[in-house]
């Protein structure tokens, strides 16, 4: 989501993609398919499924969040179709390690999730801050209009940066089959709002041209310690969500504030 935001854009296919992985990957291991071709399969397939997000919302002019909802719904109707609405299958071993709270990676008390999430964030941050691609990012978030000016392709920036958000939707059906242990096609939904707020926490703007993967990092974890101290309280699910939704109104409207002073000014 971060990527997006940063491009001007939003995702809301992301739960959609998750939960189409999570069952695609544990349907077809569960009829015998080799995991890695699975892994595979799927990650090709959400690469086409963002791509497709970011074709028609740039190049048709339309608003990443209906095209993305919409595309995500279709997604998850075709899942159902398929499974016939009963999904079935189970996570190989080696996910459910790689993913395991008690599992350790080599010397380090963590499963191997941990530290290959570090190196992931590393990636990104890398790239969003020492590549041409995140200087295009950035670029094309402040100012769409004069993108093709410096020479940067909007349409191509827009099918890239999405394709690459449904991929890591994708990776992360795929490790909460892990957690899960099974085929579970609504896995995905809690994350369809708390990976914007989680986003918008950590200080990017959606409009655009603002943001870092390290912002969302903390986003991500005041948002659990928010989420903590809810449930701690006594709060229920639906007022912890409303909460969040809180947040992002909140936070959202003192940027507003914020571009509209800077600007009057």
């Amino acid at each position: 989501q971060t990527l997006v935001v940063i491009m001007g854009g939003i995702d809301l296919s992301i739960p959609f993609v998750i939960g189409f992985a999570n069952v695609v990957a544990a349907q077809l291991y569960g009829d015998g398919w080799n995991f890695v071709l699975v892994c595979g399969l799927v990650g090709a397939l959400a690469l086409v499924i963002g791509g497709l997000n970011g074709l028609i919302s740039r190049s048709l002019d339309i608003q990443p969040l209906i095209v993305t909802l919409g595309i995500g719904m279709v997604v998850q109707g075709l899942v159902l179709l398929w499974t016939a609405g009963f999904p079935s299958g189970s996570a190989p071993q080696a996910v459910s390690s790689f993913v395991s709270i008690g599992g350790s990676a080599g010397p380090l008390p963590v499963p191997w999730l941990v530290p290959s999430l570090v190196v992931l964030a590393a990636l990104v941050v890398l790239v969003l801050e020492r590549t041409p691609y995140g200087r295009r990012l950035y670029a094309l978030g402040s100012n769409p209009g004069a993108a093709p000016l410096a020479l940067i392709d909007p349409v191509r920036m827009w099918v890239i940066t999405y394709a690459a958000s449904a991929f890591f939707a994708a990776v992360a059906g795929v490790l909460l089959l892990g957690f899960t242990g099974s085929a579970y096609g609504d896995v995905g939904q809690p994350y369809l709002f708390q990976t914007i707020a989680a986003v918008v926490v950590g200080g990017a703007a959606l409009v655009g041209g603002r943001g870092s993967y390290l912002g969302t990092i903390a986003g991500v974890l005041v948002l659990t310690e928010i989420n903590t101290l809810l449930i701690g309280l006594g709060f229920q699910p639906a007022a912890v969500q409303a909460a969040l939704g809180f947040v992002i109104v909140l936070l959202v409207s003192l940027y507003g504030r914020e571009r509209h002073v800077s600007t009057t000014i």
